[in-house]
C-alpha cells in the first residue's frame, strides 16, 4: 500500500503554468530524489504537499485516505494545520527561532500543538538531537552553530512532529561545501530508519546512492521517474540526458 499518492496536481500562478499535471507514488520507507534545473517546479511541488500553497486541481492522498482535492477547496484553517501534519519540510535556510537554543527549536512545535505531555515531548526532543549527531550542543543557540550543525537540528524539528513523510527542499545548498557531507549523511542514516522521504537535490551522487526513486522535472511535468540505475544510466528523454550531462559534468 503506498503510504503517499499525487494524482495530477497542477499548479499556476496567475498566466504561468509552474505544475502541469504531477502524478507518481511513495511506499513506505523509500526515499525520492527529485531533481531538475531551476525553475522546473521541484519547489513548487513541495510547497503544495506540504500545503504551503494550494494546488488548483489533483488530489493529495496519504496511507489510502484523500486529505487534498483540488476540486473541493472547502478545507477550512483547523483542517489544513491538521493535515500539513502529515509531512515535515526541512527548507533549504534553516528557519531556526534565533532567540530559543536547540532543545526549544526542536520541542516548541510539540508543545505548542500539545500532542504528548512535555516530559514525553522533551525527551522525544533529546532522542532526536542525539541522532542528529548534536547531544553536545543542545543547549546552544542558533548563532552558536555552524551552517550544517544548524539544518540538522532543523531535521530533528521536522521529525519531532513525527510525519509520515519527510521532505527536504535542497537542504545543502545553503551550505559550504565541507559542510554539506555531514547532512547527507544525517539524511542517508534517517533510511535505515524506515523513513520516507522526498529530498529535492543538486547532489548527483547522493541521489545515485540513496535514493529507491528518481524524479526528473522539468518545464512542470515529470519528465523521466525510475530507478537510480534507469534514470542515471539508461535515461530516455533528451532533456534527462542533457541534464545529467551537464550535472555530471559540473560535479
Amino acid at each position: 500500500m503506498s503510504v503517499l499518492e499525487v494524482k495530477n496536481i497542477k499548479k499556476s500562478f496567475g498566466k504561468t503554468e509552474v505544475l502541469k499535471g504531477i502524478s507518481f507514488s511513495l511506499e513506505k520507507g523509500e526515499v525520492l530524489a527529485v531533481l531538475g534545473s531551476s525553475g522546473g517546479g521541484k519547489t513548487t511541488l513541495l510547497r503544495c504537499l506540504n500545503f504551503l500553497e494550494f494546488a488548483d486541481s489533483g488530489t493529495i492522498s496519504v496511507n489510502s485516505e484523500v486529505i487534498y482535492d483540488g476540486a473541493a477547496k472547502t478545507q477550512n484553517d483547523a483542517e489544513i494545520r491538521k493535515k500539513r501534519l502529515h509531512f515535515g519540510l526541512v527548507f533549504q535556510s534553516f528557519n531556526l527561532f534565533p532567540q530559543y537554543n536547540v532543545l526549544k527549536n526542536v520541542s516548541l512545535a510539540p508543545t505548542l500543538l500539545k500532542i504528548d505531555s512535555p516530559e514525553a515531548i522533551e525527551e522525544l526532543a533529546r532522542s532526536l538531537i542525539d541522532r542528529v549527531g548534536l547531544s553536545d550542543k543542545i543547549d546552544n543557540y542558533p548563532c552558536e552553530l555552524s551552517g550544517g550543525q544548524q539544518q540538522r537540528v532543523a531535521i530533528a524539528r521536522a521529525l519531532a512532529l513525527k510525519p509520515d513523510i519527510l521532505c527536504f527542499d535542497e537542504p545543502t545548498s545553503a551550505l559550504d561545501p565541507e559542510l554539506t557531507g555531514e547532512v547527507l549523511k544525517v539524511i542517508k542514516n534517517l533510511k535505515s530508519n524506515d523513513s520516507t522521504m522526498i529530498v529535492v537535490t543538486h547532489e548527483m551522487e547522493f541521489a545515485k546512492n540513496v535514493a529507491d526513486k528518481i524524479i526528473f522535472m522539468a518545464d512542470g511535468l515529470i519528465e523521466e521517474m525510475g530507478t537510480p540505475d534507469e534514470v542515471f544510466n539508461h535515461p530516455k528523454s533528451e532533456k534527462t540526458k542533457a541534464f545529467l550531462c551537464k550535472s555530471l559534468e559540473s560535479f
